[in-house]
């Protein structure tokens, strides 16, 4: 951090490169808008008036659909715990899209109640 607080800009550190065995890396660092450029371009999302994903309330997806969004990609940079919490709330959306129904918990229940 600088003397008024901001973040420092990031530098590679040489030899500190690793690979990461899978199909797809998606970065949830929230600390600026969502990266336009690329996927969401590609995509063609509507953005909001804030520059964020564009999403109903309570239902995550996007203007595309099969496209689901949450947490700061929707909201903005806010609280950790908001994105938990949407991205909780956006599996079920997803859960439900794909299989008419969801046995996730929903955020009214709470969780050590939900048993199976």
């Amino acid at each position: 951090m600088d003397a008024n607080g901001r973040a420092l800009n990031f530098k590679e550190v040489p030899g500190t490169e690793r690979e990461l065995p899978c199909q797809l890396v998606l970065l949830a660092m929230g600390f600026l808008h969502p990266q336009k450029e690329g996927l969401l371009e590609k995509l063609g999302v509507d953005l909001d008036n804030r520059g964020n994903v564009k999403a109903d309330e309570g239902k995550y997806q996007t203007s595309i659909p099969k496209i689901f969004t949450a947490g700061d990609m929707r909201r903005g940079q806010s609280l950790v715990v908001w994105a938990i919490s949407e991205g909780r709330e956006a599996a079920r959306k997803v859960d439900e899209y794909l299989m008419d129904y969801s046995k996730l918990p929903t955020k009214d229940v709470i969780p050590y109640a939900y048993l199976e």
